[in-house]
């Protein structure tokens, strides 16, 4: 339960929160946070955004107790506080949502969100209890989840009510959420913007981390901008626009309408033939899928997150070995390969995990840059590396990829995860790969970085590059790609040859399984390019 604090009355359209010069500076001298401002008022939905590396995430890890600044304070409810602790924090009243959800899958929705305060009749938990607890609060703010259901068997949109549940049982009134349309529908979205808007009815204060502008103008009543760890301003978002915001957070004009110039495509690159894969619950996740990739081709990929395209493309990768199917890549069956082999083929791997696949955290962005062409001869022999080609490449590279950094020798641990990003992306495409996967590209990253990313992307396919790119972001899919698979539950439910018509809400309704295409049209569909 919440500390019993001395708080004055703090009413709706008062400050709530103020954060004071807060100043954060990391051991390896980057100045994460310089004097920083932040200011909350009570009952309102504030964003706060920036480009990776813009401070945002530790504001918020000092709010939250996971990091101390070295000078500033922080007023909240009315008076001082020291926030020491994640632990201090929920006791004061303030819950944070992560991008990345912290659930027990085999535990139940009301078990993951009663833990640690879990109702007991005697000294034994009761579970009765608790799931009228989870429902009826469920029911009061709108969330359509179920408390006896197992969380692994539940929708990504419904996890992430539940880390919302989660926070409001603790009796948390000030909410931060970090990324939180990242990985859903349309429809989803929707349902998620009128419970917040039912919270902010009911006092709730939220906190909105995003870099998607146009949702954040839709929803947030204010915005903090912050700019190279400094802050920028805060503005009414009635008085805002779209390039308004983008100019505060890159410092210039960002082009928003992706230039796709007409390419044709070429051969049949990669063949996928029947894949099908069980999880470790022996659940199938990847359903008999089937498609080609031609040279020259983006294909897009959307579903809502957990139906088997993740699943996929670490099995085109090498990553995962298929329980049925076969893959071909320019001619060669790579269903047994390994990861090496099929690199050598030519297919390159941006992964969605950038911190487990992505990139070696405790290496350098040297290292890191050329950790898939170690045994190429420009960078040295079995015995000696040539460290001034290697500093020059990775430089190179760094430049082209706008990599925020000291110097390419610092470890990748000490980037902001759009930077590291970068890192990963700049590693994949600088080898020109006849094939490249890019899952998730653009997650969680700035406006800026993702029209460089973008840029990229369609250079590579101008090249003749084959791409497969996997994504939740609907915009991302509808404006890169020349074709479109749609996932849900495993299965290819829609095939679209052109995506020119596609709308976003049409495609919402395929990726929650409202709507599909049958089997006989999705392989018209396909045959008709070929």
């Amino acid at each position: 339960m919440r500390e019993i604090i001395a708080e004055t009355e703090v009413k709706r359209g008062e400050t709530y929160l103020h954060m004071q010069n807060i100043t954060k500076v990391y051991g390896n001298g980057v100045l994460a946070n310089d004097n920083v401002d932040f200011e909350v008022k009570k009952g309102e939905i504030h964003a706060l955004m920036g480009e990776n590396g813009a401070g945002k995430t530790t504001l918020m890890k000092i709010l939250f107790g996971n990091e101390r600044p070295d000078r500033g304070s922080i007023t909240f409810a009315g008076q001082p506080v020291t926030i020491d602790s994640p632990k201090k924090a929920v006791a004061l009243g303030i819950g944070m949502v992560y991008q990345h959800f912290n659930l027990a899958e085999n535990l139940t929705v009301a078990e993951n969100i009663v833990v640690g305060q879990e109702p007991n009749s005697g000294l034994f938990f009761n579970r009765n209890l608790a799931y009228d607890a989870v429902n009826t609060l469920a029911e009061k703010y709108g969330f359509d989840v179920e408390g006896h259901e197992l969380v692994r068997n539940i929708s990504v949109g419904q996890k992430q009510k539940v880390e919302i549940l989660k926070i409001l049982f603790r009796d948390s009134k000030l909410i931060i959420l970090d990324e939180p349309t990242a990985v859903l529908a349309p429809q989803e979205t929707e349902e998620l913007f009128k419970q917040l808007l039912l919270l902010k009815e009911n006092g709730y204060t939220i906190v909105f981390i995003s870099h998607k502008i146009d949702e954040v103008i839709r929803i947030c009543d204010r915005v903090t901008i912050m700019r190279g760890g400094r802050y920028m301003g805060t503005y009414e978002m009635e008085n805002m626009t779209s390039r308004d915001i983008s100019r505060l957070m890159v410092g210039r004009d960002v082009i928003r309408n992706i230039s796709k110039p007409e390419h044709e495509k070429g051969d049949v690159v990669m063949k996928v033939r029947d894949l099908t894969y069980y999880d470790k619950h022996d659940v199938r996740i990847v359903d008999n899928v089937s498609f080609n990739l031609r040279a020259g081709e983006i294909l897009g990929v959307a579903g809502v997150e957990g139906c088997g395209q993740k699943e996929t493309s670490e099995i085109i990768a090498g990553l995962l070995k298929a329980h049925g199917g076969k893959v071909e890549i320019l001619g060669v069956d790579t269903t047994e390969a390994t990861v090496a082999e099929i690199r050598k083929l030519g297919l390159s791997h941006i992964h969605e995990d950038r911190m487990l696949y992505g990139v070696a955290m405790e290496e350098s962005i040297e290292e890191n840059m050329i950790s898939i062409r170690s045994d190429d001869r420009e960078f040295g022999n079995s015995l000696f590396l040539n460290k001034r080609t290697i500093g020059e490449y990775a430089q190179k590279l760094v430049k082209r990829f706008s990599v925020f950094c000291k110097s390419a020798l610092v470890p990748v641990k000490m980037l902001s995860g759009g930077n590291m990003q970068k890192v990963a992306v700049a590693r994949e495409m600088a080898v020109d790969p006849k094939i490249l996967i890019a899952t998730q590209p653009t997650r969680g990253i700035d406006v800026g970085a993702i029209e460089l990313i973008h840029t990229n992307l369609i250079e590579a396919r101008q090249k003749d590059c084959a791409v497969l790119l996997i994504t939740s972001d609907l915009n991302e899919v509808l404006d890169l790609s020349d074709s479109l698979l749609v996932f849900y539950k495993g299965k290819i439910v829609g095939y679209f040859r052109d995506v020119k018509e596609l709308t976003d809400e049409e495609l919402g309704l395929y990726m929650l399984g409202l709507k599909s295409q049958t089997e006989v049209e999705i392989r018209e569909a396909m045959a008709c390019g070929d």
